[in-house]
């Protein structure tokens, strides 16, 4: 049946809007990638209040908690530049210098921190291929996530060959540190033995969308870097906070860490920061 005058109109309407969306969305998508409005509006954030590098990736790459709320953030608009990106960086930006200007910036619950790194993982997997690699990630899992869970712990996330887990207690990770270790030392794949370094940190971070955010959380990442070729090292504020018969009851004691000559000294946590390592009695 040939269309009337008026659906040929109501259809014409219809096309043209149609068009005008599309135009619209390829003009905002042209604006939302334009190098020079990306630039302004990240010369723009400098002016707002709280930290204008807010937008690294890591937390555990540099000092402050900021830089956790940003991974969230990536998840709605990316890690490519964009207008968009900006604008929801330096609102976010505003929230956290609000929430640390009123107190908030700490949670309410003290937690502890561990961060867990392979030792010269990344050199060992550029020779050893793709399958071997799966292979042992797949058993350095199966090792120290069991102890974690078992002893009320929880695996933030899992960072490549390394994890970030909260505890409840300072007890608990120390207990679960112990035994992954144990655990990781059974693995012989094709007459490789991984090391682990393990770090611990007792304080307040915050949690925000299921990650956890604060200096507590930069410092714990920092401990661990401490760990040199496999080490478990503290901070002061964890060893503090253990019940005085664990380490007694698994047969450890502590050293002070001291950083040699050529190692490069730890950014981004207090100058008055002490580590300890965990060694046999």
């Amino acid at each position: 049946m040939p269309l009337s005058p008026a659906d040929e109109a109501n259809g014409a309407r219809r096309s043209g809007r149609a068009l005008r969306k599309k135009q619209i969305a390829a003009l905002m998508n042209a604006a939302n990638q334009r190098p020079d409005l990306i630039d302004v509006l990240r010369k723009a954030r400098e002016q707002l209040p709280g930290d204008p590098s807010f937008g690294d990736p890591l937390s555990v790459s540099g000092p402050g908690g900021a830089r956790a709320v940003a991974r969230a953030a990536d998840k709605l608009v990316g890690d490519n530049p964009s207008a968009a990106r900006e604008i929801g960086f330096g609102a976010l930006q505003v929230w956290q210098a609000m929430l640390e200007r009123v107190g908030r910036g700490k949670g309410s619950e003290e937690i502890t921190v561990m961060f867990t790194d392979l030792v010269a993982f990344s050199s060992w997997s550029l020779t050893a291929g793709d399958e071997a690699t799966l292979e042992l990630l797949r058993e350095v899992a199966k090792a120290i996530e069991p102890p974690i869970a078992d002893r009320g712990g929880r695996v933030v996330k899992r960072m490549g060959d390394g994890v970030m887990a909260v505890f409840p207690s300072a007890d608990r990770a120390v207990r679960a540190a112990v035994q992954a270790k144990r655990n990781l030392s059974r693995i012989d794949l094709r007459g490789y033995r991984p090391r682990m370094r393990m770090g611990l940190h007792t304080g307040s971070p915050r949690e925000i969308g299921g990650d956890w955010l604060g200096v507590d959380v930069t410092i714990a990442a920092r401990v661990m870097e401490a760990g040199g070729n496999g080490n478990t090292m503290l901070s002061e504020a964890t060893l503090q906070s253990l019940e005085p018969e664990t380490l007694t009851e698994l047969g450890l004691t502590v050293k002070p860490y001291r950083r040699s000559f050529f190692a490069a000294p730890l950014s981004g946590v207090p100058e008055d920061l002490r580590i300890f390592r965990l060694s046999k009695n």
